[in-house]
């Protein structure tokens, strides 16, 4: 029995430890921005957290759509079919999809003067949102030739890439935002013009490795585009659900003051940290769990879906740990305010029950990708984070004067309840499985 179990622990980890270190990578790319923001002032802090705010819940709906091509490709690959054929169609879809996004950005920046920000941020914000805007192409590229490469498994390349990014980041966030020689300081606009750059510089790079790597064959087939969507779009709305949701903690909050909105940034950027991990377990259980769907191998399906709820808890659980016993100086990482430290350091203890539901959470939307069933997954969100944790947060954060801690008391309810609705509905999904 503990020999089969370590095969497929060992089977998980081997895609998933270099999508970890990809992760953790692409996480700290975002954590540079934070710290090098926080170093800067805490104006320009405030200013790109409502930005990303905003800016993540409509770029994140592309990601979730992309995020549905390496199941499907696994699906395939245990079909028998040839994956290799859908590299054109992924490309096609990716360039209209960024086009799109672009265009809503540009959009919704000629409307940042009405949402009530304080005036000093709203500039700003504006030249973070211009720029941004027009980065989303690059970021896209990016994401969908490592989704196309991680459906044939091949992990190592995209994340190591991933991790150089992070240091090249830093370099050009410090560059850019404090200004060196004949560059001259520019703030949140640098590190909106760093990221840019960042990400057509990774989006090509893997492009031009993608398209050495792998025999891609010509195909034209609109069935896989419905299926794009079928997959995609569920999963994106359930990532854009929760995403709204706590951007617009940070966007309510930021109407209250601008610490607010630093301090939700740093507490989600903490926890994201270590997120990288279960979303990291969720991506390989929904590349097997996709390979043994399309191969009807429903024991190694199931076994393959439990070890990674397993990881994903235990793992966690002791990342909670460690955050709990010096929360003082993981805040002080990102800021040297004493008024906004004050802040952070009470959440994150609250933020350490939140992180276990959160991980098995990831998992479990993992499993589901591989199983091509994402609806369940949209509607657990909307009613985990829209009909309990929104209302609920509001409550206890203006009616019990607890502010932005209200709003974390409710995320932990919350995210318990799409715990037990995603699980519960594995469980259903498994008992109609034979084999």
């Amino acid at each position: 029995m503990l020999k089969y179990s370590l095969r497929y622990i060992k089977d998980l980890l081997n895609i998933a430890f270099p999508i970890i270190l990809g992760n953790v990578g692409f996480i700290m790319i975002g954590v540079g921005d934070v710290i090098i923001a926080g170093r800067h002032s805490t104006d320009t802090l405030a200013a790109i957290s409502l930005a990303t705010a905003i800016i993540n819940c409509i770029t994140i709906m592309g990601i979730g759509v992309l995020g549905s091509i390496s199941p499907i490709l696994s699906n395939y690959r245990g079909a028998g079919k040839e994956p290799e054929k859908y590299f054109y169609p992924s490309l096609k879809f990716t360039i209209i999809l960024s086009l799109l996004m672009s265009i809503v950005i540009l959009v919704l920046m000629s409307f940042v003067d009405k949402f009530g920000f304080e005036s000093h941020l709203t500039p700003l914000i504006k030249d973070y949102f211009f720029i941004t805007a027009f980065s989303t192409f690059g970021a896209y590229l990016h994401y969908m030739t490592k989704e196309f490469l991680q459906s044939f498994e091949i992990v190592l390349f995209p994340n190591l890439l991933t991790i150089f990014a992070v240091f090249l980041n830093l370099f050009l966030n410090i560059i850019l935002a404090f200004g060196y020689g004949p560059i001259p300081e520019m703030g949140a606009k640098g590190l909106a013009l760093a990221s840019l750059i960042i990400r057509y510089f990774m989006g090509i790079v893997l492009f031009i490795y993608c398209y050495k790597k792998i025999k891609i064959k010509y195909h034209k087939e609109s069935q896989y585009y419905k299926e794009m969507l079928q997959v995609g779009l569920p999963s994106s709305l359930a990532i854009m659900i929760e995403f709204v949701a706590f951007n617009s903690i940070t966007v309510i909050m930021g109407r209250v003051s601008g610490i607010y909105a630093a301090a939700q940034n740093i507490i989600c950027t903490i926890t994201s940290i270590a997120f990288m991990v279960p979303l990291a377990i969720g991506n390989a259980a929904g590349v097997k769990v996709g390979f043994s769907n399309g191969a009807r191998l429903f024991t190694e399906l199931k076994k393959y879906a439990y070890t990674a709820i397993s990881i994903s808890a235990i793992f966690m659980a002791c990342s909670a740990l460690i955050v709990a016993i010096a929360p003082g100086i993981v805040t002080s990482l990102f800021t040297s305010d004493k008024e906004l430290a004050a802040v952070c350091v009470p959440i994150i203890y609250t933020l350490c029950f939140f992180q276990v539901f959160d991980g098995i959470q990831a998992s479990l939307a993992g499993i589901f990708r591989g199983l091509k069933h994402t609806e369940i997954v949209m509607k657990g969100n909307f009613i985990a984070f829209w009909l309990i944790a929104l209302p609920l947060g509001c409550l206890l954060a203006f009616h019990y004067k607890l502010n932005l801690m209200g709003f974390w008391y409710a995320l932990i309810v919350s995210i318990i309840i799409l715990c037990i609705i995603l699980f519960t509905n594995l469980l259903k999904q498994f008992k109609g499985m034979k084999g």
